[in-house]
Parts: structure tokens; C-alpha cells; sequence
């Protein structure tokens, strides 16, 4: 539900007499919380706020802030807790716990099947279908995922744990958990169980010098499985199994043993600690031997998607999201406050590097990875240009709610400034409709014009005129007298939400002296792209001379010039290279007409 970012509608404080409804909907809810945990859940006078938000899926979602951290949503009238408020209370909901590596793919939207349910030797929990459950790390009691049982525990045990087990809601490392403090769960040991103890008191029996047979251990205990054994139980047999070993073959498990350390050593890190290294790495090969000075400000999409990407050792991929920081714009920020680089936001929403400190000491100790050896760096270097892997972003209309048109979204909770997708304007305007009757009785193409809609959608000399539209032009009208917005998402970053329609790549010819013609391009930072990496490609390929200049008008944007009227070279690489849509470039027909000189 929260794995893609989410837009915030609405923030208010909660009052008393709210508060008082809030604790007793939460004491319904949770029936095992004590008085004191909801008056510290649900405080008095401490600040309390409530979120209006709306999903990427559009679900109209209620959150809880407490102490600047979400404690809980509401979603169609049902309270869900966060793992903030499960880290307090890891008892409230019956747990199940998966391995570590699980979490990445819950935080990424995905369900957990059953088969990554770890069984513990004293069961699992008793819940019925649609029961709300928590799921645990295997060694760790501190939740890390909420999620809703789709079938019973008897249900799971007889489908042999195959199939999925819980529609997972929220998770940690989700965007509402980044909407908090992002901090991490707390280490709480596992409840101790009867196996355990039982397990426990045979080691004390061991440890007063009791011979193993003669300790009287349970025979149940014999056939455990070890898929259910802990991590720190697989330890221990393997340490017995160690002990069991005949002398003759002492040698050759010493041998298997240290090879296996030295393996375990290589791989002791967490993915996400992996992912860091992979990323630090890859940073510094590529200000080291990809990065010149001539080429600042680079724009840190390019940076990433060609540069970096292009250090990345055969066989591994970056993902930022499986990295601590989540965000690249965060990465760079960890590596500003070593005064490594320097990261501006040269026009709005697009953050270039516009400075690096090659005389850094991590940069001057950097040793480039075997494999990657300093000519064919070179040769990198020198053909990055013509071998950029651009990715063009994903670009969203939306339309904001004006004065106008108050009257006609307020019926649905909604306000001035609220902002939404075409898809949900129009799931709006359907209810709008069917719920206020105005379907035509006779033709169910066409919409009654009531008094909203009416001084909504229609002009003053039309108001006497029109009695009724079709749904289409309801719709079409609906979106136009909206106020434009747009959302831009780059490859490997968050998106952004900008005001009004975003601006096309504007090419134009002007005239020089000698009445020579040049090309000049506009706006491509908008879209992502470096203007000097443009200007480098164009000039090798039509072979003429390229500039760049402050673009007149534009704070903090720059132009590019070249010589002649480029279009039809423009055109073949912003379409067909960059796979930029034509509805976003402006003054191709501005290109000269192909044909023989009379």
C-alpha cells in the first residue's frame, strides 16, 4: 500500500473531544492495550495530528501523528497500528516470523507467501481469515510488517504452507515509515519457549558434567526439523556434529572450516551494507577516472544512469533502493557533507554536481577494481558521450482543484489545492453523478446539468442553453477548467510535483551575421538532460560547431547553440535515441524541407 510515494491532502491538529473518539475507536480495535498504553498511544495534550493522504492507487488513507511519527492509518474505517507503535506494543497482534531477506521484497509491495514463513517447534500462532498480523525477522520479536491473514493458521498447515499467506499493508522501509524518523526496530529477543527451556536445562545438565545420553531429553526433540531451528540452534548443531567427528578425519574439517570462515567472512555483510559498498565504489571509479572538470555541472541523473552505472562490476546491478539511503539525491548529500562534491539545484526539482574535490583524500586513495584497467577507463572516457544510457522520465498530468470548482469536490471530502490524476478526477465526477441522480433515464449517454454543474462547467451565454452533456464532454470540460499541474519522475528518484504543464524542448533557427542560420535548444534540463552532453553528441554528428549560454529569460538554465539548421539530426536523436514522446518537443516543423535544388 505504501511501497510507491504517496500525496499528502491534508494536516490538521486533533482536538479533545476527537481524541477522546480516537482512544476508544483504538481500545475497540486493539482490546488488549492497557489504560496506560492508550493514554501514552493516544495522549492528552501532547501534539496529535491527522494526515489526509491518497495512495498511487488513489485509496483515501487516514494517518496518526504522534510525536512526528505515524502510529496509525485508517483505511475504510479500520484501524491499522505502524511499526512505530508495534516497536512499543510487539504483543499487540499475533506474529510470524520470515528470514532477513524477505523484507526487501515486502517494502517493495510484495506479499509474503507462505513458503517464507519460518514454523517454529512450538507452532504457529492460532488466526482466523482476515485476521491483522504482524511479521517478524527471525531472531528479532520487533515487527517489521503488517499484514491481513487470507487464510486460517489450520488452513496454512493443510495447504502445506504453500500459496500466499498475508496482503501485506505497511512495512518498514516503506514510505510511510520514511515519513517518520526512519528509525530502525529495536533488538528484542524471541519468547522463550518450552523447547528452549527444555534445550537450556539439558546444556546446564552438560555443564555439570552430566553425559549427554542420561540427561533424559525428549524424543520430539530428535526429529526437529532444521528449517525450525534458529539461526543460533543451527550453530549448535553444527558445533555437535563438529564433536561427533571421528580423529582420522579431524584434519580435512579443520581444512572445510576454515574455508568456510574465510567464505562467511566475504559474505557476513547484509545485502543492504553490500549495496552501500557496491554504491561507494562505483562513486568513486567514476569521479576518478569517468568525471572531468569540463563537464560540471553535471546533472546527477546523468551522473548516475552513465557514469556510475558504467563503473558497476560485471553481474551486479545498482539499486538504490535496496541501499540505506534509498535515495540518490541522499547519497550525494552523505557525500557533500564530506566535501567530496558539491550538489546545487540549478532550475527546480533537477539537482546537478556542479563542483568536485579532486584532491580528496578518498578520492587520491581510491584503487581502481582489477578488471577495469586505466586504458580501457580512458576509452570509457572518451566515448561516454555517444554511449550515454539515457532513460527519458515518466511525465504525469494532474489537475488541481480551483475556487471554481470547489462546489463540485467538496461533496467528496475534497478541497481548494487538492491535486489529482485524470483517472481519479473522473472516478470522481461518476460518483458526483450517480450519487446526485443525474444519469439521463432515457439515454444514459448523456448527463443532467444541474445548478453545480452548471455554474462549474458552462459559460454565462451557455448556461440557457444546455440542459445536458454527454459523459465525454463532461469529463473533457471537467479536466480543462482544472488547474494544471504535472509530475516528473527520473529514473532511480522520487517524483516530483510542479505547477502548470511542463515546458517542451523548444527548438528554434536565428538568423547571425553573414545571414548564417544556427539552432538553438531550450529546456532540457526539464527533461533530464545534460545540455553539454547534448551539444558534444550533436557536434560529432553533423560536425559543426556547438556552444553553450545562459538561456535569456531563465534563471539558471542554459541553451544550446550550434551551427545550421540541425532539426532533422535533433529530431532523429530526442525521438528515436531518447525516446522522448513528440508532444513534448516544440519547432520540428521547423526543419528544412528535403528535396532537389531547382
Amino acid at each position: 500500500m505504501f511501497a510507491r510515494a504517496f500525496r499528502v491532502r491534508a494536516n490538521t491538529n486533533i482536538k479533545g473531544s476527537d481524541r477522546r473518539k480516537l482512544r476508544s475507536e483504538v481500545a475497540a480495535a486493539f482490546p488488549s492495550l492497557s489504560t496506560e498504553q492508550l493514554a501514552e498511544l493516544v495522549p492528552n495534550k501532547e501534539e496529535l495530528n491527522v494526515i489526509k493522504i491518497h495512495s498511487h492507487k488513489g485509496e483515501a488513507i487516514t494517518v496518526y501523528m504522534n510525536h512526528r511519527n505515524p502510529i496509525l492509518f485508517e483505511v475504510e474505517k479500520v484501524l491499522y497500528p505502524t511499526v512505530y507503535t508495534l516497536w512499543v506494543y510487539p504483543d499487540l497482534l499475533p506474529a510470524f516470523a520470515t528470514w532477513p531477506p524477505v523484507l526487501q521484497k515486502l517494502a517493495g509491495g510484495a506479499d509474503l507467501m507462505l513458503p517464507g514463513v519460518v514454523v517454529p517447534p512450538s507452532g504457529l500462532p492460532q488466526v482466523q481469515r482476515g485476521t491483522l498480523c504482524a511479521v517478524t525477522l527471525l531472531g528479532n520479536r520487533a515487527p517489521v510488517a503488517v499484514g491481513v491473514a487470507t487464510m486460517s493458521t489450520e488452513e496454512m498447515l493443510a495447504a502445506g504452507m504453500k500459496g500466499k499467506g498475508f496482503a501485506v499493508l505497511h512495512t518498514h522501509l516503506d514510505h510511510l515509515w520514511e515519513y517518520g524518523d526512519k528509525s530502525s526496530p529495536p533488538t528484542l529477543a524471541p519468547l522463550v519457549t518450552n523447547c528452549a527451556a527444555k534445550e537450556r536445562a539439558g546444556d546446564e545438565e552438560e555443564l555439570q558434567g552430566k553425559e549427554p545420553g542420561r540427561g533424559g531429553s525428549p524424543e520430539p526433540e530428535q526429529h526437529l526439523d532444521i528449517r525450525d531451528l534458529s539461526l543460533k540452534d543451527r550453530d549448535t548443531c553444527a558445533e555437535l556434529g563438529k564433536e561427533e567427528l571421528p580423529e582420522n578425519r579431524a584434519a580435512e574439517a579443520a581444512e572445510d572450516a576454515s574455508t568456510e570462515e574465510q567464505q562467511e567472512a566475504e559474505d557476513s555483510r547484509t545485502p543492504q551494507e553490500q549495496m552501500d559498498a557496491l554504491f561507494n565504489q562505483c562513486f568513486f571509479h567514476a569521479l576518478k577516472c569517468k568525471v572531468k572538470k569540463s563537464d560540471l555541472p553535471l546533472l546527477t541523473s546523468t551522473f548516475l544512469g552513465s557514469h556510475m552505472v558504467s563503473c558497476c562490476p560485471a553481474g551486479k546491478q545498482l539499486d538504490i533502493k535496496k541501499s540505506s539511503y534509498k535515495k540518490f539525491s541522499k547519497f550525494l548529500q552523505c557525500m557533500q557533507h564530506q566535501r567530496i562534491l558539491q550538489v546545487k539545484e540549478l532550475s527546480k526539482g533537477v539537482e546537478s554536481i556542479v563542483d568536485v574535490d579532486w584532491k580528496h583524500p578518498d578520492i587520491k586513495a581510491f584503487a581502481v577494481p582489477e578488471g577495469f584497467s586505466s586504458a580501457s577507463a580512458a576509452q570509457d572516457s572518451k566515448s561516454e558521450d555517444r554511449e550515454q544510457v539515457y532513460h527519458a522520465p515518466e511525465i504525469i498530468p494532474l489537475y488541481g482543484v480551483s475556487t471554481k470548482m470547489i462546489p463540485l469536490f467538496q461533496e467528496s471530502g475534497h478541497r481548494k489545492g487538492s491535486i489529482f490524476s485524470s483517472s481519479e478526477v473522473r472516478n470522481i465526477i461518476i460518483n458526483y453523478v450517480k450519487s446526485n441522480e443525474l444519469v439521463d433515464e432515457t439515454n444514459k449517454n448523456f448527463v443532467k446539468v444541474n445548478a453545480i454543474l452548471c455554474d462549474c462547467l458552462l459559460d454565462k451565454s451557455e448556461q440557457d442553453e444546455i440542459s445536458h452533456l454527454k459523459w465525454d464532454e463532461l469529463l473533457s470540460r471537467c479536466l480543462e477548467r482544472l488547474q494544471p499541474f504535472h509530475q516528473v519522475t527520473f529514473s532511480g528518484q522520487e517524483p516530483v510535483v510542479r505547477k502548470g504543464n511542463i515546458e517542451p524542448i523548444d527548438i528554434s533557427i536565428a538568423q547571425r551575421s553573414s545571414n548564417k542560420k544556427v539552432t538553438i535548444i531550450k529546456n532540457l534540463e526539464l527533461y533530464g538532460l545534460d545540455p553539454q552532453c547534448v551539444a558534444n553528441t550533436l557536434q560529432q554528428k553533423v560536425q559543426a560547431s556547438a556552444t553553450i549560454s545562459p538561456a535569456p529569460g531563465a534563471k539558471d538554465r542554459v541553451q544550446v547553440q550550434i551551427q545550421g539548421n540541425q532539426i532533422h539530426h535533433l529530431a532523429k536523436m530526442l525521438l528515436e535515441d531518447y525516446q522522448l514522446p513528440r508532444k513534448y518537443i516544440q519547432g520540428l516543423e521547423k526543419a528544412p524541407k528535403l528535396g532537389r535544388k531547382k
